[in-house]
């Protein structure tokens, strides 16, 4: 095959890239990234920029369930204006990018996406309290070991629909590099079963890394 000369353009040392801030440091050996403008920017659209924040993302003591959806025209009304999709769409790219820490909460308030109650707003707003006391922290990578440090765990209280949910997170140089949490696609008949199937699909993901 003849060869193909491609013009290339040196900018120098990266600092941005899809909404992502990037500090490295080649003396020290580190990587730094952060979404704290992004964040920033969408606290701000949706008003919640003045939330006093949170220490965690949800609350441990709140069951979410399609229970809470609204079942008449006065709940319907009250969340009518709601942006609900947009403000959990907007934390899924946090969620994917750089805050492994809000993975969970964001796909359990994602589950409700299509008939949200206002229990279901109040955990929405709780990951956004909860990022406006954390979108200063970053995601580094630095450690010389270059171990791989795998942790996995399931839901074994079943959700309403009798999936578990499985969450994996898998660390290299001290940063995290892959991370999960979603329904199990099949229904088990026994947390043990589901302990089986969050063990089976975090080995396939640490095999692959």
């Amino acid at each position: 095959m003849p060869k193909k000369e491609v013009q290339v353009t040196n900018l120098g040392v990266l600092h941005w890239m899809l909404s992502l801030e990037i500090q490295c440091d080649c003396i020290g050996r580190t990587i730094h990234l952060s979404q704290r403008t992004y964040i920033d920017a969408i606290l701000r659209c949706f008003h919640f920029d003045d939330l006093k924040p949170l220490s965690t993302p949800m609350d441990v003591q709140v069951c979410l369930t399609s229970k809470q959806s609204p079942k008449d025209a006065a709940e319907f009304a009250v969340m009518r204006n709601v942006p609900y999709r947009k403000a959990v769409s907007a934390l899924n790219w946090a969620a994917l990018a750089t805050c492994p820490n809000i993975t969970f909460a964001v796909a359990m308030v994602a589950h409700f996406a299509e008939n949200p109650g206002l229990a279901h707003w109040d955990a929405v707003k709780c990951i956004y309290h909860y990022l406006a006391g954390t979108c200063n922290l970053w995601l580094s990578y630095g450690e010389m070991k270059c171990t791989l440090i795998g942790y996995a765990n399931v839901d074994g209280s079943m959700a309403e629909d009798r999936r578990a949910i499985t969450g994996y997170t898998f660390l290299i140089d001290g940063g995290a590099v892959s991370w999960s949490s979603k329904h199990q696609e099949i229904v088990s008949l026994s947390t043990t079963e589901s302990e089986y199937i969050t063990a089976t699909h975090s080995m396939k993901e640490a095999l692959w890394l």
